[in-house]
This record gives structure tokens, sequence and C-alpha cells, in this order.
């Protein structure tokens, strides 16, 4: 598990906008599910978070209990699994897959027909990663080791 760097997390939530009121959101591989409470302590609607990790995924559980959180739901699954099998439409979507994976183009393929009309797709890689031409890239940083993009459907 690599936690999203504090600075990368307070610039991403800057670019995303302070309020995330009433927008659907997915944590798609959780992790330590600091996006994913981030954006409901922000006023989403509802956040998805998936987790693969039984360990973690326990303590992901405990910590929505501790916090009361009406708007997270919480599933224990692969996150390549997850996102083949969803068909919701999501506002906006963390994606920050292991870093040795190569999870990320395969990802923004399967999740091309889950976002609604201006969503927005928050990628977190160890390396730079460049899109294809489906997605548009927003706004783009680096953190120390850490490549961090925000990307937009292109609706055709």
């Amino acid at each position: 598990m690599r936690p999203t760097p504090d600075r990368v997390r307070e610039t991403l939530f800057n670019w995303l906008g302070q309020n995330l009121y009433g927008k659907r959101c997915l944590d798609l591989f959780a992790g330590s599910g600091a996006l994913g409470f981030e954006a409901a302590s922000r006023e989403a609607a509802q956040v998805v978070m998936v987790e693969n990790n039984r360990t973690v995924y326990q303590v992901l559980q405990a910590n929505i209990k501790k916090l009361a959180l009406s708007n997270v739901a919480l599933r224990c699954e692969d996150g390549l699994k997850f996102a083949r099998q969803e068909n919701g439409l999501f506002d906006v979507v963390f994606l920050d897959p292991p870093f040795n994976s190569d999870y990320l183009p395969q990802l923004l393929t399967l999740l091309q027909n889950s976002m609604a009309q201006g969503g927005l797709v928050y990628v977190e890689s160890g390396t730079e990663f460049e899109p294809d031409a489906a997605w548009r890239v927003v706004k783009r940083a680096r953190a120390g080791a850490v490549h961090y993009q925000l990307l937009e459907r292109v609706w055709a």
C-alpha cells in the first residue's frame, strides 16, 4: 500500500474544487482510502471504494463505521474485475493502481462508458503516462516519483 502523498492530494482536490456536492465518485484501488474519504468529506453523494486486500478492506470497513459515513460503499473485489462489471456512471474516478502494473490503459478503456458527461479521472503512476485519444489531459504534475494527472473523456 502506497498512500497518495499529502501534497499531491491537496493539489488534486484544488483541481477538482473544494466541494464535490452531489458527485458520484469511484476509488478503484482504495488502499488507505485517503482519496475516497477525502471525497466523502467534501459532500460527494456517493463514494464507492474498491479494495482487493482482505485485511485492508477490513480496516477500511472499520473506519467507515467509526466515521459513520453513510455516503461510502465498500467492495472487496479486484479493481479490474469491478471496472469490467460496473455499469453505473461516475463523476470522478480515482485511479491509483499498483505502480508496477500495466492496468492504466485497460482501465481507461473499461471506464469510458462509466463516466458521466464532464466526468474526470485522476490517474497516479510511477512513470509518466500518456492516455490514448479517447482522453484529454486537463492537468498534469509530478511530485518526486509520483506522476499524476486529471483526465476528461473526449466525447464524439
